[in-house]
């Protein structure tokens, strides 16, 4: 006991040496709660020595800043509760998904909060409020009652001793980089994370964004990518004149990307009392299919949107990037919906969601789309027990996009019924599909609350066959899942052995041969538009012609540089593509008259949802929807200004998406 003693007398007065030891100990417990298990962590710990020395480097930097300060013990609680807070953060969100928190994440706060009713109850979000209210007031009594350096801090001292910290805490990470001990690219997000330890995996995703500048970019470099006179003898792309714009069959192309939906026999060891998707399966087994590699697991749909978009794989970001929070909300991208009006077609995007999720109600104008409707613009919406809107609404949205051009269309729709979070609980009383064999209890419940939303789907698909078959245009249907869903597999758990292969299949009527292919989602589009003949878009034209090149993919990526944070020397050093005045929602808004019947005003006119609301002046007023034709209004208003009421369209979190003319 005296050693001991005399050992903390020693060394636990050296404020470095505290804060070396609590660095050791954050680390532990982050990694433990990313891991969901302290053994898995001290694993870890043992495994990867070096990587766990690497992160905890980067905690001890951080906290070496309390040395600057009188107040130190204070100041290295906050720092400490910092990565603490990164630590139970991702810890959660790994609970929730299988991707884990990046830094990206903090751009998308509004979405996280507008659908955290989806993954957490009533009771769980006020003990978390409780929690951070508790620890706000313990941080108050920390400042106040928490000891300070008696003497005045020696600045220049505690520089140097922070400088030489930091120096070597980079020249550790940047040894292990060169070394190969830690990585600077994910092939899988969650995989690096698991890897390369959180902290660094977390700074990794700050620093590492956009798609790298190739080493030889030069206008003669990207000219170099095509062949001689392929774009023209100019060689760069002008669109247009360098698409091959003579098509002779050009069939409404619909693109139904199917949240989370993926075959469940692929995992082993789970019965079913009958199949979660019967018709899909057959429609495998009639038309072109194939399996699809996605980039991420269990989440991640906007990035596969942009692979199936652009053409560009999401991979040559940074870990965890998403191009929609990005680059996209400021620039434009050729897309497929611009390409295909090269050849007349109408551009339409559809999302049984959010229209601000993922900023896509600015994205999508950036995209080329004429039109998005999303889920504040659509009526009778059924929910499931997780809050998520069925997909059975999107036949109607499908159809009436069709119907709002004379043209042939350009449609990508993106489903979401089928999204987590999983119960492990039981949750439908009357399933009309069981799981009757499953490794636990709680994989049980989840798989058979998961087995029962994609037979909804699958439902859903054969309803939406069914209508297109009767329809009396040309009709090319391209289906497929997004990511396998967040039920805590691992490649070992699939007979597939591969947690990124997705199933698509192409229904069409227009009397496609059947020619199943295993394909990307980045090539995805192009392998369609072939099969039909059509090759228009710079990316399209690439992939169709070069897929077999030595370089294919460093030139790929070379392009989406180029494309998006390069000087467009493909394009002529100038972008050829402008955001689209996107309107929101097919159907049009319409105010017919303002009535007033006593003191109250009622607003009648066409296409209302239950996300109307009556504004005046910018100002939204409380509004009561009494259904598509009628809306009422809850305050009072100066009767002069009764005329100038509007109509908004006002999402969850406030933000107005459109206003009536």
């Amino acid at each position: 006991m005296d050693k001991v003693k005399a050992f903390c007398g020693k060394y636990l007065k050296n404020h470095l040496v505290v804060i070396l030891l609590i660095s050791f100990l954050l680390v532990l417990i982050i990694e433990t709660l990313g891991r969901h298990s302290p053994i898995q962590a001290v694993v870890f710990m043992f495994q990867n020595p070096l990587v766990y020395l690497s992160n905890m480097a980067l905690v001890f930097a951080l906290l070496s800043i309390s040395l600057f300060f009188r107040r130190r013990v204070f100041v290295t609680t906050l720092l400490s509760i910092v990565w603490l807070a990164l630590g139970i953060v991702n810890g959660v969100i790994l609970s929730n998904r299988m991707t884990p928190f990046t830094v990206k994440d903090l751009s998308n706060l509004n979405e996280a909060i507008a659908i955290v009713e989806n993954y957490f109850s009533v009771g769980t979000v006020i003990a978390f409020i409780v929690v951070v209210a508790a620890l706000v007031l313990g941080i108050i009594v920390l400042y106040r009652k928490a000891p300070k350096k008696e003497d005045k801090v020696n600045k220049k001292k505690a520089g140097a001793i922070v400088a030489v910290v930091f120096i070597a805490m980079f020249g550790f990470i940047q040894l292990g980089m060169r070394t190969g001990i830690l990585d600077t690219f994910f092939g899988n997000l969650a995989y690096g994370y698991r890897d390369n330890g959180v902290c660094y995996s977390f700074i990794v995703t700050w620093m590492d964004t956009g798609i790298d500048k190739p080493s030889d970019y030069s206008a003669e470099s990207m000219e170099a990518i095509f062949d001689e006179g392929e774009l023209g003898d100019d060689g760069i792309y002008t669109p247009g004149k360098d698409d091959d714009t003579y098509v002779a069959r050009t069939p409404n192309i619909i693109f139904l990307q199917l949240e989370s939906f993926f075959d469940p026999y692929f995992v082993k060891g789970l019965e079913f009392s009958s199949d979660p998707i019967p018709y899909f399966r057959s429609l495998m087994e009639e038309y072109s299919s194939g399996y699809l590699t996605v980039p991420s697991v269990g989440a991640g749909t906007a990035n596969v949107e942009f692979e199936v978009m652009t053409g560009i794989s999401a991979k040559f970001f940074g870990p965890g990037e998403y191009p929609y929070k990005s680059v996209l909300k400021k620039e434009t991208c050729q897309t497929t919906a611009y390409d295909l009006k090269q050849l007349g077609y109408g551009a339409h995007a559809i999302h049984n969601h959010r229209g601000a999720f993922y900023y896509r109600n600015i994205v999508f104008a950036n995209m080329g789309f004429d039109t998005f409707t999303c889920l504040e613009y659509m009526n009778n919406v059924m929910k499931t027990p997780k809050n998520w809107a069925k997909d059975g609404i999107l036949t109607e949205q499908i159809l009436s996009a069709l119907e709002s051009t004379e043209q042939q269309d350009y449609i990508y729709t993106i489903s979401v019924q089928g999204h987590g979070r999983y119960p492990d609980e039981q949750v439908l009383e009357n399933p009309l599909i069981t799981c009757d064999a499953a490794a636990s209890e709680e994989q049980k419940w989840a798989y058979e609350y998961y087995a029962n939303q994609i037979y909804e789907m699958d439902l859903f698909i054969e309803d939406l066959v069914n209508v297109l078959s009767d329809y009396d245009e040309e009709v090319v249907l391209v289906m497929y899942g997004d990511h396998l869903p967040a039920l805590d597999m691992v490649a070992e758990d699939l007979t597939t052995g591969d947690l990124y292969a997705s199933q698509y299949v192409i229904w069409d009527n227009i009397g496609m041969a059947k020619e199943d292919l295993d394909t990307t989602t980045y090539e995805l589009t192009a392998e369609v538009l072939d099969r039909l003949g059509i090759s228009v878009g710079m990316v399209t034209k690439y992939q169709q012609n070069h897929k077999d090149d030595k370089n294919y993919l460093a030139d790929l990526e070379a392009l989406g540089y180029d494309m998006l944070y390069g000087k467009k020397y493909i394009y002529g050093e100038k972008n050829p593509f402008e955001t689209t005045d996107m309107k929101m929602g097919v159907k049009t808004i319409k105010i017919d008259e303002v009535v007033q019947i006593g003191k109250d005003y009622y607003i009648k006119g066409q296409n209302f949802t239950e996300y109307s609301k009556i504004s005046l002046d910018g100002k939204i007023l409380d509004t009561v929807y009494l259904g598509p034709t009628i809306l009422a209004l809850k305050e009072d208003v100066d009767p002069e200004d009764a005329s100038k009421m509007k109509v908004s369209q006002v999402e969850k979190n406030k933000e107005v998406l459109s206003t009536t003319e």
